[in-house]
């Protein structure tokens, strides 16, 4: 399968100036001039995108979304349902990471790496983290550890709750063993191992996490904290600490994201550890996508500076290392957008439109 992106002007998410893309069986091969006469002797078909007055840039990873729908937070009636590759497509998401969120009984592991393995069978990058809400966290196979072993799609712990009344209320011991597990399967696994944390709006703030780089022995990259955008004194936490190697998250369900960008900016935040994410589940995974359109609209957040909270960034929290940039050996994941409105002119997930 050869396919051709040319026309365009390119983004690795740095600029890459007006090139075309060559992409092999799934993976991008050469990026740059592309000898037409070359691929005709080859007498294979060979598609081409005409991307004329678009930008190409990588395909968006979304690390944070309930892909078998959130939980039911007013009784039974309210669970939301799963979302569909279509939603993800027309997000410009080609790759995406599960999660379970406060319904851990319901809303199953087993049904969760089920629907992962079911997105990456549709053609789009597909992982989750093992675990919800609970201390000790849910698993397969008893174990963070283990899962990641186990369970290719298995990338890390979470979305574990802290500073939440919706928390099993952890102590710090609690949760450095769990962050060490992950860790520890990360290792064994090549995997990432990151603890990904649901932050909420309880006082005690990103403080279980300082108390865990402070006390224990915890690697800073592998802590991922999520919905850090709730309050300005949350945010101007989140900003700080990444100052001390942990990556943050904000979510797109406000729908304040250009308000949390630039105060997670004004507040000294390092913008090589921030991500952002649809959370999606009460709101569709478009919403992240419409938010950051309008950052296009922005003279302070130009293309080349929110694309990576959405591209590089998110691949290199999840060491995802073949996604999240255009270049040679990554997989051939490509959005194409109009120059002029930002709109999704083509989807590309592994080679395939």
């Amino acid at each position: 399968m050869i396919l051709v992106v040319s026309g365009g002007e390119a983004y690795a998410p740095s600029p890459l100036g007006a090139v075309s893309i060559l992409a092999l069986d799934g993976t991008i091969a050469r990026i740059g001039d592309v000898d037409r006469t070359a691929l005709g002797a080859l007498r294979v078909d060979v598609e081409e995108l005409d991307a004329s007055d678009c930008y190409v840039v990588p395909g968006f990873i979304d690390p944070h979304v309930h892909l078998i729908g959130g939980s039911g937070e007013k009784s039974y009636s309210t669970s939301t349902p799963e979302i569909f590759l279509s939603e993800l497509i027309a997000a410009g998401v080609t790759t995406v990471v599960g999660c379970l969120g406060v319904d851990t009984t319901m809303k199953t592991m087993a049904t969760l790496v089920g629907k992962a393995k079911a997105l990456r069978e549709e053609g789009i990058g597909a992982y989750v983290y093992s675990g919800g809400y609970n201390v000790p966290p849910v698993s397969l196979f008893g174990s963070l550890r283990e899962d990641m072993i186990f369970v290719d799609e298995v990338i890390g712990g979470g979305e574990i709750a802290i500073s939440d009344l919706r928390s099993t209320q952890p102590s710090t011991a609690e949760l450095a063993r769990l962050v060490a597990d992950a860790y520890v399967g990360g290792l064994l696994t090549g995997k990432a191992g990151v603890t990904h944390f649901h932050v909420g709006d309880g006082r005690a703030r990103l403080a279980p996490l300082r108390a865990l780089l402070d006390e224990h022995e915890v690697e800073a990259r592998c802590l991922y904290a999520s919905h850090v955008e709730r309050t300005p004194q949350l945010l101007a936490e989140a900003a700080a600490i990444t100052a001390r190697g942990v990556y943050v998250d904000v979510d797109t369900v406000g729908d304040d994201l250009i308000e949390s960008l630039h105060a997670f900016r004004g507040d000294g935040g390092d913008l090589s550890r921030l991500t952002v994410s649809s959370d999606a589940s009460i709101t569709p995974p478009r919403q992240r996508f419409d938010q950051l359109r309008r950052c296009g609209g922005q003279t302070a957040w130009p293309l080349e500076r929110w694309l990576p909270l959405v591209t590089s960034n998110v691949a290199e929290v999840l060491k995802l290392s073949r996604k999240g940039r255009l270049q040679p050996g990554a997989d051939a994941d490509i959005v194409v957008l109009d120059r002029h409105t930002l709109e999704l002119r083509h989807v590309v997930a592994r080679g395939q439109v």
